[in-house]
């Protein structure tokens, strides 16, 4: 949006802004902010806001604590939902060690790196987030409830709808902040909402994904109520998922998804194989909590590793749509993954099976719910199996670091150590995210 610091100094000095929030993740995907006033951007630009990394999961030792960041100024946005005067805007953030080398933590570099990876290859892979959420109401002093905001189901409307001014609010704010919403609705659940916005490059989506969960939260406490992105929040109810359209393009600015999967280029479908064969060791990441574990399995949420066209039983679904919106779409993720961390591995397992030349095994055209598929191989059932899948992954260990790497499988590790174990293992999933996620 904004080609240089100049510019970006000449627009927070015409648009009153007074702070500016340099954002970035921890290896889990939770956003992270320092506020600056004006006058130090040049200076973090120039040479980097340092921080304390060893109070951030994952990062560094109190040994070696400092890291610094450095704005990207092309991710400059104006955040709507803080006061007009005197406004807030914020910027993405590289992470460097001291001496200016990028620190091998930094997840939203290691996406760039495998973009540019499949850039070298000639490809460019395309991702479109689908992202549900539950909201639910406060108590007298503030807090989350258990209670979610109605009883409405999937694709109703007001009344028993009561989601829809929120949601609104929601598509306005992102569209000042520069995405297209393409569409909302209230879910299965009750109390449970999904918000999707436009396909972009993997980078720019993984920031949308990130600024989405961020508005959804801060709109929803503006109205007086707790939006939660826990994969199961409630037992008995459908699980949050995010699934992952991916679509595939070659130096010719072609989609190689076009058609039906019958007549998908060699490539895409080479491309679904490796992802096909990647998940369930991946799903450490693309499902990175106990309570995730709670989801599959049940109500459209995937448990086998299989593909069909259309069918919500499935992994690996092909939709059905025509021209740039033929892509596939990944079933299994759920809004607690880390997207930098989750889209980079995806597209490495997808570029694997086209280098590998995989074959795309036939579809599995049936309802998957209908009982138990013994002849199908499954996801994992548990984080704690999940870890361990990971642990051995020789596509995990290619593309992380040996440091992200085992700081996250360590400390997932001893995450479901304490849940899985746990009498009631369901609520004191709850204790561990609600009110977080």
């Amino acid at each position: 949006m904004y080609g240089n610091v100049d510019e970006i100094l000449q627009y927070i000095k015409e648009n009153d802004i007074k702070f500016i929030r340099l954002a970035f993740c921890d290896i889990f995907g939770v956003q992270k902010n320092i506020a600056i006033q004006p006058s130090e951007l040049p200076r973090a630009f120039e040479s980097g806001i340092s921080f304390d990394a060893s109070a951030i999961s994952g990062f560094m030792n109190v040994e070696e604590s400092d890291l610094l960041l450095f704005p990207d100024p092309a991710t400059l946005s104006v955040l709507p939902w803080r006061p007009d005067h005197r406004r807030v805007a914020r910027l993405f953030c590289d992470i460097r060690r001291p001496g200016g080398i990028p620190f091998e933590g930094d997840c939203r570099l290691l996406l760039r790196s495998t973009v540019a990876h499949a850039a070298q290859r000639g490809y460019v892979c395309k991702m479109g987030p689908e992202c549900e959420f539950y909201l639910f109401q406060l108590d007298e002093e503030g807090n989350p409830t258990e209670r979610p905001l109605d009883r409405g189901g999937y694709f109703d409307i007001a009344p028993l709808d009561k989601g829809e001014n929120l949601r609104r609010d929601v598509c306005l704010v992102l569209e000042e902040m520069g995405f297209t919403p393409e569409a909302s609705h209230h879910e299965q659940g009750p109390g449970q909402n999904e918000i999707d916005f436009r396909y972009s490059t993997a980078v720019r989506a993984a920031d949308n994904v990130i600024t989405f969960k961020a508005a959804v939260r801060a709109i929803a406490a503006q109205h007086g109520l707790h939006a939660s992105f826990m994969p199961k929040p409630i037992q008995d109810a459908p699980g949050s998922g995010m699934h992952i359209n991916m679509s595939l393009y070659n130096k010719e600015d072609q989609n190689l998804f076009l058609g039906n999967a019958d007549g998908f280029l060699p490539q895409a479908k080479q491309f679904i194989a490796g992802i096909l064969a990647r998940t369930a060791e991946l799903s450490a990441f693309l499902n990175p909590t106990v309570n995730s574990y709670a989801r599959l399995g049940s109500f459209e949420a995937p448990r086998y590793l299989t593909w069909s066209h259309q069918n919500r039983s499935q992994l690996v679904r092909i939709p059905a749509a025509e021209g740039d919106f033929s892509r596939m779409e990944l079933r299994s993720p759920d809004p607690a993954c880390n997207p930098y961390l989750s889209f980079a591995l995806l597209i490495e397992a997808g570029l694997e099976g086209i280098e590998k030349e995989l074959v795309l095994p036939a579809p599995t055209d049936r309802n998957l719910y209908s009982g138990e598929q013994e002849d199908l191989p499954t996801l994992p059932q548990s984080l704690s199996e999940a870890v361990e899948l990971a642990q051995e992954s020789d596509l995990v260990k290619r593309v992380l670091p040996e440091g992200i790497r085992q700081k996250y499988l360590d400390l997932k590790r001893k995450e479901a150590q304490q849940a899985e174990t746990a009498e009631h293992a369901f609520e004191r999933q709850k204790a561990l995210y609600f009110g977080v996620l």
